[in-house]
C-alpha cells in the first residue's frame, strides 16, 4: 500500500492549506487532497530535485467541495542518488491564493524488505488427499440432488403428458448424465 500524504484545504478558512513540514517515503505515495469547504482547485508542482526521481500525471487538480481526491505521484526509487533524495513538493490553492512548500525525502527501500524466505518444506509435492475421502463426501449431494431431479421428471412426465414435458425430461436426464460424468472425470483426476 502505497504512503499516504495529507493535505486538508479550507480547513481552517477559505483556500487555506494544512500541509506537514516534511514526508518520507520509500516509493511511490498518493497526495490526498481533502477538501472541508468549497470546490476549488489546488495545482502541485516538483521543483527540480524531486522532479529526478518523481514525477505527477497532472499539476492541477479540480477537487469537489466537502470530498477527497488523491492524486499519484510516482517515484522511480532506482534514480535515487545514494541513499536518499531530498525534494519539495508545491501545493497551491484556489489559483495562488495560498502556497505551501513540503520537504519531501525519498529514500532507497530496503532489499531485505522485499524478500520473502521459503521453507524447505514448499520443495517437497504435498500429499494428495485419499481417492475415497475426496470423491463421496463431493458425490453424494450431486448424485441426492439428481435422483430427486430425476424423480421429479418421471412424476411429470406421468402426470402431465405431453411432448414438451417429455422433451423436458430428455433434458433434466441429460443433464443429470454430464453432471456425473464430471464428477467420475473430477475424481479420477482427468
Amino acid at each position: 500500500m502505497p504512503d499516504t500524504l495529507p493535505v486538508h484545504v479550507s480547513r481552517e478558512e477559505l483556500h487555506s492549506l494544512e500541509v506537514p513540514a516534511s514526508f518520507e517515503t520509500t516509493g511511490s505515495f498518493d497526495v490526498r487532497l481533502i477538501n472541508h469547504g468549497e470546490a476549488l482547485h489546488v495545482h502541485l508542482h516538483l521543483d527540480d530535485d524531486l522532479s529526478e526521481v518523481a514525477a505527477l500525471d497532472a499539476s492541477n487538480h479540480y477537487v469537489d467541495g466537502s470530498t477527497e481526491r488523491y492524486v499519484r505521484v510516482s517515484v522511480d526509487p532506482q534514480r535515487v542518488d545514494g541513499e536518499e533524495q531530498l525534494g519539495k513538493l508545491k501545493v497551491v490553492s484556489a489559483y495562488g491564493s495560498q502556497t505551501r512548500w513540503i520537504d519531501v525525502t525519498v529514500s532507497k527501500p530496503d532489499p531485505e524488505a522485499d524478500t520473502v524466505e521459503v521453507d524447505e518444506s514448499l520443495t517437497k509435492p504435498q500429499p494428495k488427499p485419499d481417492d475415497r475421502e475426496r470423491s463421496v463426501p463431493s458425490a453424494v449431494p450431486i448424485l441426492a440432488l439428481g435422483g430427486l431431479a430425476l424423480g421429479l421428471v418421471a412424476l411429470a412426465t406421468v402426470l402431465l403428458d405431453g411432448a414438451v414435458v417429455l422433451l423436458g425430461a430428455l433434458v433434466v436426464i441429460g443433464g443429470a448424465l454430464s453432471a456425473l460424468f464430471f464428477l467420475v472425470r473430477d475424481d479420477e483426476g482427468l
